[in-house]
């Protein structure tokens, strides 16, 4: 059972989208143990106490420093063993030591086709208000792994929207998260199936066949299996098994 901690800050329309798609039994094997959100008015605490999920506030305001707030925001997720950390609308930046914690088992969703619109200062409808700005005809939705640069890390599924003439940032953002409700759960369902595999700053994804190999090597804690031509090069797992990380 892979345990997921999902962080938000706002309405948690990907984490109902995430909660529907593990009720429906699309995610199999998975559970969110716990939502943590920076701000008290987020509505995603709702959410999740609709769904018997404990629900839990973790505000800046109340420590001396980032790094004592990130370390706040690392104990809850330790406290509740999570396995994966979902990032659903969260608006804030994780620190060096809560990346380096959970290594290739932070997941997040951005509103744009990365590397495009992303970084610094590019979040929510400021992200589409660019969009809009710079005329580009396509944009889209990405979700990568968390890495310790801001949507610098590798890319698990893109899908493309299609930017239309008489588009407005409202009308574009509700397309954009349309997609995202479909792109966040399919990368938590590859994760939780132990499908991603990071090879340097791309993630390919298994098929069944050869998730079923790897997984048997690791079920035999074979590791580095040196005869195995499937396995050579294996330098990690992460997440349990979920992940084969490969480096070169």
């Amino acid at each position: 059972m892979t345990r997921i901690g999902v962080l938000i800050s706002g309405g948690g329309t990907n984490l109902q989208a995430l909660i529907d798609a593990i009720e429906a039994g699309r995610i199999p094997d998975a559970r969110i143990v716990v939502v943590i959100s920076n701000r008290k008015t987020a509505y995603g605490l709702e959410r999740a106490r609709a769904h018997g999920i404990p629900a839990e506030c973790v505000l800046k305001k109340d420590f001396e420093s980032e790094e004592a707030f990130n370390g706040a925001i690392l104990e809850r997720l330790k406290f509740y063993r999570v396995d994966l950390v979902v990032l659903a609308g969260y608006l804030s930046i994780l620190s060096p030591e809560v990346v380096r914690a959970y290594p290739n088992r932070i997941i997040n969703i951005h509103p744009s086709l990365i590397p495009a619109f992303c970084g610094k200062g590019f979040y929510g409808e400021r992200v589409h208000r660019a969009v809009l700005d710079y005329g580009v005809k396509v944009t889209g939705a990405t979700v990568h792994f968390v890495d310790e640069g801001t949507d610098t890390g590798p890319i698990i599924l893109q899908r493309p929207v299609e930017v239309r003439d008489d588009d407005d940032v409202h009308s574009l953002t509700a397309r954009v998260l349309e997609v995202e409700h479909q792109l966040l759960p399919e990368a938590v369902r590859l994760f939780v199936e132990g499908r991603l595999v990071v090879e340097g700053r791309k993630v390919r994804i298994l098929g069944g066949s050869e998730r079923e190999h790897e997984k048997a090597c690791y079920n035999q804690r074979i590791g580095q299996n040196r005869h195995c031509r499937v396995c050579q090069g294996v330098k990690q797992y992460g997440g349990g098994d979920s992940i084969h990380r490969r480096d070169g």
